[in-house]
């Protein structure tokens, strides 16, 4: 098959499925409507600046949404975006435990958390909580960028 001929089915394909995404999936049905839902951001100490670069390139995204942070990571959103962050504890300190509860409580509709995978966590214990959390209440999930900017791009869909 021509090369040119399987990349224009293949862009067309990927057309179709993107097009037909259930954007629902971002809005948790079982929620009230009266209930605030957050998107939660997290980074590890290595990649706070990502974060904020991240915050900063999706400023107005981020401006329409409710945002809560563990304790470091919302005060550097707050100092360099100027963005109202609902800031928990330091992660070490219970703030990722926290933010796991507010997913448990569907609070949540999405988590951006840049983690750096090349460091131990002391509180990796509940690291994995938090991501288990996600996965039992069916919430997005990103650890790197490329993710985040996909969630990111939906919501600003969601939005519109």
């Amino acid at each position: 098959m021509d090369k040119d001929l399987l990349r224009q089915a293949t862009k067309q394909y990927l057309c179709v499925i993107i097009s037909s995404f259930d954007y629902s999936l971002f809005v948790n049905k079982d929620a009230s409507m009266n209930t605030l839902q957050y998107v939660a951001l997290i980074a590890h100490d290595n990649k706070k600046h990502d974060m904020i670069a991240f915050v900063q390139r999706h400023l107005e995204t981020c401006r329409r949404e409710s945002l809560v942070a563990t304790r470091t990571t919302g005060t550097h959103i707050e100092n360099e975006t100027g963005l109202p962050v609902t800031k928990m504890l330091s992660g070490p300190l219970g703030g990722d435990l926290q933010i796991g509860a507010l997913i448990a409580t569907e609070q949540v509709k999405a988590v951006i958390f840049l983690r750096d995978p090349l460091t131990a966590h002391p509180h990796e214990p509940d690291i994995n909580a938090l991501m288990k959390a996600c996965d039992t209440h069916n919430v997005p999930l990103a650890t790197n960028l490329a993710t985040a900017e996909l969630i990111l791009e939906h919501l600003k869909v969601i939005q519109e």
